[in-house]
């Protein structure tokens, strides 16, 4: 049959557009049909996924591109999603060719509602072709879909596929091929029913759109009477319903929902620190050895300092993200994720955040630039934008050493009322600031810059479902390559200027003096060391000098060099670390020209509260700039931060001074 229809000499490439509702099941039949032959990328000026990749078939040989649409529920063009599908099809996105053919991948199990979206569809100068997905769901709901009366009264082919068995793919791309080379296919697609009763069916908001709105409900409607045969169990709670009794219930729901996130930052917590550890080690040593094997000069420092520490300090978080993302593809697929989301909206929504903003923001614990990745769930703009501007509130990992540090110095041993260790108090209250500071952030900026009225949170609550491994594995891997792709090219551009600034200009050799005192010496002596004496008299009323204003510059890098560059400047060396004895008597013995300390506990507590707020992480600056394609965000978050910061610690310090602290 395929030889009647396919071209003999003609152009044997076809453009494939799949679209299809959220969980209906079209990014399992993505993943199958494209397999590893996939490209991840963004539609151009937005933040949307862009996925493509090739569909080989055994049989034949045309070439068929697959473009992945976002996931939607109509094309009334109301959001950025719809926008880009309508976009896609009608050939108006650049980049992309206008496809030759739509597979809408529909949910039996959720018929009525899928056909909102395939009638749609139909209207457009496009064949389209339907992918009826769930079959085994709906029949455990006691429904029977005759797909091929289904077929008759929309006037587009119909194919039942399961997926996961790989059943009715053959049948698919039988079906697109003949009717993407069918002559004329495409210009009349609108189904024969709709067209007997002469119903305008395009959606243009005028005085007749919601008429026009309950005619192709009444049609749909009409389509699922004849098609959809229920069981006499079909009315009775469904599986999915007993379980969500208990899984969205007001209390033991939250309480569920707690324990998994426990299990799920345990687990990203202490699984990725064996491979974090490892990358560490192993890119320290490639230095090494990479220093070792090279002549000495600018070149080989500028190669292992900047070039390979760079590399390393974006590749140190990729077990944390791996991890993220596929906890995040698990409870997505498993349908979980709605319900996390269902359940947190009110409490969230008081503050002006998304129901979607929770795992973000509990990502962000862990390290900021995986939660902020992971706000693409969020599918409003101004909420997204919102979540993204308070995560790197959350104390992340990194910051971790720097309180660690502070507190072994001036805070060890002590307690209140005796039993109470005073560094776990101030730990708490490190955390619970960037908390309150977080949501009242979120608040203020809803109320201002990111004002718009809050969105009705409508979410489906997909059946439970076992995830498909493939997915999983696939989503993880893509996202955790579109991190390295698009934050590592800037991180590591970032590191090579702080090492530049920290190299540059060259200080003479002390004669007899130790390696540290020589790397003390040039940091003293570089750019880095003239910015902190520089910046000293703005951040001496936060109680810092200008040996601790070089260790805030160079924790740009990552927050934690703070350890390691103290480290070098007062000649500990740069293996110093937070509970390096050496390091915390260098800290506590410091003094200044006139002999006073320069270190007191109202400095570390000043420079702790300074650290939970501040921006300072270049990593982060530069998944921003990725996420939301603007460098205007990036400065205000890192200004309002710093100021923010700056602001919080000035009051710490100088309140404790009037309070008599020292």
């Amino acid at each position: 049959m395929l030889e009647k229809v396919l071209p003999a000499d003609g152009d044997r490439r076809i453009v494939v557009a799949l679209a299809g509702n959220p969980n209906a099941g079209k990014t399992t039949l993505f993943n199958v049909i494209t397999g590893l032959r996939q490209k991840v990328a963004n539609y151009p000026g937005v933040t949307v996924e862009r996925k493509e990749g090739h569909w080989k078939f055994a049989g034949d040989e045309v070439e068929t591109l697959v473009i992945d649409l976002p996931g939607l529920y109509s094309l009334d063009a109301t959001s950025t999603d719809e926008v880009i599908a309508r976009d896609v099809i009608q050939g108006g996105m650049p980049g992309l060719p206008k496809p030759d053919i739509v597979v809408v991948v529909a949910d039996a199990s959720n018929l009525e509602r899928n056909l909102y979206l395939v009638t749609q569809l139909s209207e457009f100068r496009v064949p389209v072709v339907v992918a009826l997905t769930m079959l085994d769901i709906a029949a455990k709901q006691d429904l029977v879909i005759n797909s091929a009366k289904l077929a008759e009264l929309l006037g587009i082919p119909v194919v039942p596929v399961n997926v996961k068995q790989k059943i009715g793919l053959k049948e698919l791309r039988k079906a697109v091929l003949k009717s993407a080379f069918a002559v004329g296919a495409g210009n009349d697609r609108i189904p024969a029913t709709l067209k007997d009763e002469s119903i305008h069916l395009s959606l243009s908001g005028d005085a007749g759109a919601n008429a026009v709105i309950f005619e192709r409900y009444r049609f749909i409607s009409d389509v699922y009477q004849q098609v959809v045969q229920a069981g006499a169990h079909s009315e009775h709670p469904t599986f999915s319903e007993k379980i969500d009794r208990v899984l969205t219930h007001k209390f033991f729901g939250l309480l569920i929902l707690v324990s998994v996130l426990l299990v799920v930052f345990q687990a990203i917590f202490s699984w990725a620190t064996l491979p974090m550890d490892l990358l560490d080690v192993g890119f320290g040593s490639f230095g090494s050895y990479v220093g070792s094997s090279l002549p000495p000069g600018i070149l080989t420092d500028l190669l292992v300092d900047g070039v390979i520490a760079g590399v390393g300090a974006v590749l140190i978080f990729l077990p944390q993200i791996l991890l993220l993302f596929l906890f995040i593809s698990i409870l997505e697929d498993s349908g979980y994720m709605a319900r996390a989301a269902f359940l947190l909206d009110k409490l969230m929504s008081r503050f002006g955040l998304h129901g979607k903003a929770f795992l973000p923001l509990m990502s962000s614990f862990a390290c900021a630039i995986p939660g902020i990745m992971a706000t693409r769930t969020i599918e409003n703009k101004r909420d997204r934008l919102a979540t993204i501007l308070i995560a790197p509130f959350m104390s992340c990992s990194a910051r971790l050493p720097v309180y660690a540090l502070m507190i072994a110095a001036f805070f060890s041993g002590q307690s209140i009322f005796g039993f109470i260790s005073l560094g776990a108090v101030l730990m708490l209250a490190m955390y619970s600031l960037g908390i309150a500071v977080a949501v009242l952030a979120a608040f203020v900026f809803k109320k201002t810059i990111l004002k718009s009225p809050p969105p009705p949170f409508v979410m489906e609550l997909p059946p439970y479902r076992l995830p498909n491994l493939r997915t999983v594995l696939q989503n993880m891997l893509s996202r955790s390559w579109l991190f390295i792709k698009r934050a590592g090219t800037i991180i590591l551009l970032i590191s090579m200027l702080l090492w530049g600034l920290m190299y540059f200009p060259r200080a003479a050799s002390i004669s007899h003096a130790s390696p540290e005192s020589q790397s003390a010496f040039q940091l003293e002596q570089s750019f880095a060391g003239s910015l902190g004496k520089t910046l000293e008299p703005v951040i001496e009323p936060l109680g810092f000098d200008w040996k601790i204003g070089v260790a805030i510059v160079a924790s740009f890098a990552a927050r934690e060099v703070l350890v390691s560059t103290l480290s070098i400047i007062y000649n500990v060396g740069d293996e110093g670390n937070e509970e390096s004895p050496s390091l915390i008597n260098a800290i506590r013995n410091s003094k200044r020209a006139d002999g006073s300390k320069v270190w007191t506990p109202l400095t570390a507590l000043s420079l702790m509260v300074f650290f939970v707020l501040a921006m300072q992480c270049m990593s982060t600056l530069a998944i921003v700039r990725r996420e939301t394609n603007s460098w205007s965000w990036v400065i205000f978050m890192f200004g309002y931060m710093t100021v923010l910061a700056y602001c919080a610690s000035f009051l710490t310090y100088q309140g404790g001074k009037i309070l008599g602290f020292t």
